[in-house]
């Protein structure tokens, strides 16, 4: 599959054919890798995935990170590959991402796929994502706990790889850090525009493990109901990386969403 990187130096996989193209955007600490089972599953399809700003192989210098600089690197992708409509699938904070593109961009997307979403926070929620936060500031181990939010208990102990490539990928260098910890504030003090959220009209399918005790199936779903053009389908036993866990299950969404 062709990788490199566009004019700004962010890197990115295509594999081009002829198709609409699906673009995919992964979360918080993680990187393009995350989304190996649905590129596996999709060849037939045009498929694009790439490293959000400050993570994976792609840089960033600035000293805070919005939605907007997220919203505008796709842009100069999509841009650069001379890509005029897409099929754009988020993940956690990609979702956050994602959304805030159809909001400004919603000419440009054939549908729209959202992988557990944070919406409508309680104050409790709120507050635990925020602790998170403050203890990967403090240089705090989160990979662990982390890795029990994303995955089953189970799954973890069948597959040992997955297990360790996680934890590799959740460990950053000083400077991979800083810049994970730019993403994470962002993700972490999330408000929603919910009036600019019902303006979005593009044809939506919001997905979300059944297990997943930070992205809701109770915050699916009432982002469901705010997305008027949407529907709303609960992964069974599934963590918040359901993606993988339950990657066939999240497949065979993805095709006949995009099919249809």
């Amino acid at each position: 599959m062709p990788q490199g990187f566009d004019q700004n130096q962010n890197y990115y996989s295509f594999n081009n054919k002829n198709t609409i193209p699906t673009v995919f955007i992964h979360g918080v600490g993680l990187n393009n890798e995350m989304w190996k089972p649905q590129i596996d599953n999709l060849k037939e399809y045009s498929t694009i995935t790439y490293d959000i700003l400050g993570h994976g192989k792609t840089p960033f210098t600035k000293t805070e990170i919005t939605l907007n600089d997220f919203s505008n690197q796709l842009v100069s992708l999509l841009n650069f590959l001379k890509i005029k409509k897409i099929n754009l699938v988020g993940f956690s904070l990609g979702s956050l991402i994602a959304i805030d593109y159809a909001s400004k961009f919603q000419n440009k997307l054939e549908t729209l796929i959202l992988i557990g979403t944070t919406y409508k926070r309680t104050d409790k929620e709120k507050s635990q994502v925020i602790d998170r936060f403050n203890q990967a500031k403090q240089n705090m181990p989160i990979s662990k706990q982390a890795l029990k939010r994303w995955f089953s208990e189970k799954y973890l102990k069948k597959h040992p790889d997955i297990y360790d490539r996680f934890v590799k990928i959740l460990k950053k260098n000083p400077e991979d850090h800083a810049n994970f910890l730019k993403a994470y504030e962002l993700f972490a003090y999330h408000e929603d525009n919910i009036r600019k959220i019902k303006k979005i009209l593009t044809k939506t399918l919001i997905m979300t493990g059944s297990d997943d005790p930070g992205s809701t199936v109770n915050m699916s779903k009432s982002l469901s109901k705010d997305l008027i053009n949407s529907s709303f389908v609960e992964i069974s036993n599934g963590k918040h990386l359901c993606s993988i866990e339950c990657s066939d299950d999240v497949n065979i969404n993805i095709k006949k969403f995009i099919n249809n």
